[in-house]
């Protein structure tokens, strides 16, 4: 697809975003079979890899969650405890339907990565996964062929791979030009938007759902704003928080199917999921929030 299309074909997805997000919480399309997600998920990394003494606590920030309307819930063995956790405390908060798993291999090795993701599917209590990842591109060319063998005989539902903090784009392209993907896992935000250069646009072109790990850059944008009252036009697309300026300016973009920001607290859940509610800004409104972020915090 040449650049123009892309960009007709998503203002049109845009201005159908905006139109749906009247009417309810914002979902996407997972493109490769329609099914709909809502827009914000919950990253679990750092936040979740907890001792006992604060497992109960994160179980109420998946209540939160859940309540609000969120499906996605993504983790890795890489995190620590955080798959643990997931598990005891899905299952104390009884096990709301809603949930959307999606982890990661993360090892070298076929045999070594099939007893991972038992281990990992064991951790959370699952059947199975709804979206299996290759963590980080580690060994892709052995695991990917595992996971969609695991995709064909039901035993995950979705396959991806995934990248963060800006690292190894080139092949991110390569990867999605050769591999037909369910998901693609990248960082996106105000202040990291390397990833709509190329990838944002192949991966609409390849059909495949794109999840935006650090959305706050680490919480560092928060800090860029700290003090800072929200612009006018917050307004306008029904944001009463930066949190929420900062998610909705991440998945009004089309390509974007659900943003996974981390947290460890309830009220910082919930402030993130209203960014499910009201309109989305359009193409020139993303123009203008990008403007005045970089202007307030320079």
């Amino acid at each position: 697809m040449q650049r123009r299309e892309f960009l007709l074909s998503t203002m049109a997805l845009a201005a159908a975003s905006n139109a749906g997000a009247q009417a309810g919480p914002t979902t996407r399309p997972i493109p490769s079979t329609g099914e709909r997600l809502p827009a914000v998920g919950l990253g679990t990394w750092l936040t979740f890899d907890v001792g006992s003494g604060e497992s109960n606590a994160r179980g109420e920030v998946l209540k939160a969650f859940f309540a609000a309307g969120g499906h996605l819930v993504d983790s890795s063995p890489m995190y620590g405890a955080s798959e643990e956790v997931i598990g005891a405390q899905y299952a104390r908060i009884g096990k709301p339907a809603a949930m959307f798993s999606a982890t990661k291999v993360w090892t070298v090795g076929g045999l070594a990565g099939r007893r991972q993701m038992e281990k990992s599917r064991g951790l959370w209590n699952l059947p199975r996964f709804d979206l299996m990842q290759v963590h980080n591109y580690l060994d892709w060319e052995t695991h990917l062929p595992t996971l969609k063998a695991m995709k064909a005989e039901g035993k995950l539902r979705y396959v991806g791979v995934t990248t963060s903090h800006g690292r190894r784009h080139d092949l991110a392209e390569e990867i999605m030009k050769k591999e037909k993907l369910d998901f693609f896992q990248v960082t996106y935000s105000l202040a990291d938007p390397e990833a709509d250069k190329r990838l944002l646009p192949l991966a609409a072109d390849r059909g495949t759902a794109v999840i935006i790990n650090r959305p706050f850059d680490g919480g560092a944008l928060f800090s860029r704003v700290k003090g800072k009252a929200l612009p006018g036009w917050a307004a306008e697309i029904g944001c009463k928080s930066w949190a929420e300026v900062f998610l909705k300016w991440i998945v009004s973009h089309p390509a974007v199917t659900c943003a996974i920001p981390a947290t460890t607290r309830v009220d910082h859940v919930r402030e993130n999921m209203g960014a499910l509610a009201g309109p989305l800004p359009d193409a020139a409104m993303r123009r203008r929030i990008s403007a005045d972020f970089h202007a307030l915090s320079s």
